[in-house]
């Protein structure tokens, strides 16, 4: 698929955002008052700028109110709920450890499950694509939740929960990566199955489907030379995954290593998630002869 800007944004920075939220909410840090307040202020800014940038991708964002009707069969409606009544829970928990020092644990628990459930709801918005097969596997919301949960922990100042999730995530990176790579072809697309023709022979396209472009050849057919997919990958797992772990876990590392850790991570979860995007194989490729 082509990447769009909006949604690499979007899946990146929601993720850290509600990741945040989610260990704010347990109380992991426990903190009240000014210093609170400036938690929240990042858990926030992340969180719903992502939801904002998300709109950019409509033909029509003033449109996207009509989302939340379609919550019983849309993973996109369920995901805005989601996200709306996690922020509002989250904002009444903040509220009180902000300007009472109070911090009600069932809310910030409710706030933290609502969270979780919106980082889910996101990664099963391309989970349930059978015509993408890369994604249509159990990994991918692994892969979004483990990445929101280290990105959060990191957040949060949680360095021994930040060290594990770090090195989950980037066991399950590398896994959806490699279980990628394959269902395309295990999934047995063909432009036979794609069009129905089957056998007897060979079945190859006679002529490009029309002269000109169209919206699915801008959105859904773009190939990544295999070069440049490698060379992203080091760098995603590299800047997203291996240094921040390393630099968390050296000894005496205090806030200067950790804000180029949070810098490191932004930058490859970026690089990650483009390459999310990029090498998504849609089934229309096979009209135009760009899948198998």
């Amino acid at each position: 698929m082509h990447p769009a800007p909006s949604v690499i944004i979007f899946t990146t920075l929601s993720g850290l955002g509600f990741g945040l939220m989610i260990f704010l909410g347990l109380g992991e840090p426990a903190v009240t008052g000014w210093t609170a307040f400036w938690f929240f202020l990042i858990a926030y800014a992340l969180s719903v700028g992502g939801l904002l940038a998300s709109t950019l991708h409509l033909g029509h964002p003033e449109r996207a109110i009509k989302a939340f009707s379609q919550w019983h069969t849309s993973w996109l409606s369920r995901e805005a709920w989601a996200a709306v009544a996690g922020l509002l829970v989250m904002g009444v928990y903040a509220a009180l450890a902000v300007f009472f020092g109070l911090r009600v644990a069932v809310l910030g628990y409710l706030g933290a499950g609502l969270s979780l459930v919106t980082v889910i709801a996101t990664s099963m918005i391309y989970t349930q694509l059978k015509t993408v097969p890369r994604w249509n596997q159990v990994l991918t919301p692994l892969h979004f939740v483990s990445a929101s949960l280290a990105g959060g922990a990191l957040l949060g100042g949680q360095i021994t929960a930040a060290s594990v999730l770090f090195l989950v995530a980037g066991i399950i990176q590398l896994g959806h990566w490699r279980v990628g790579d394959s269902r395309f072809a295990d999934a047995g697309h063909t432009i036979a199955s794609a069009t129905g023709l089957g056998q007897p022979g060979r079945i190859r396209a006679f002529e490009a489907p029309h002269t000109g472009t169209n919206y699915l050849l801008k959105e859904m057919v773009h190939v990544v030379a295999r070069k440049h997919a490698v060379k992203l990958r080091v760098l995603a797992f590299g800047l997203g995954y291996a240094l921040p772990l390393v630099l968390i876990v050296m000894p005496g590392a205090g806030h200067m290593l950790g804000g180029v850790a949070v810098i490191s991570h932004l930058l490859g979860l970026f690089a990650s998630r483009w390459l999310f995007f990029a090498e998504a194989e849609h089934v229309v490729g096979l009209y135009y002869g760009a899948r198998g």
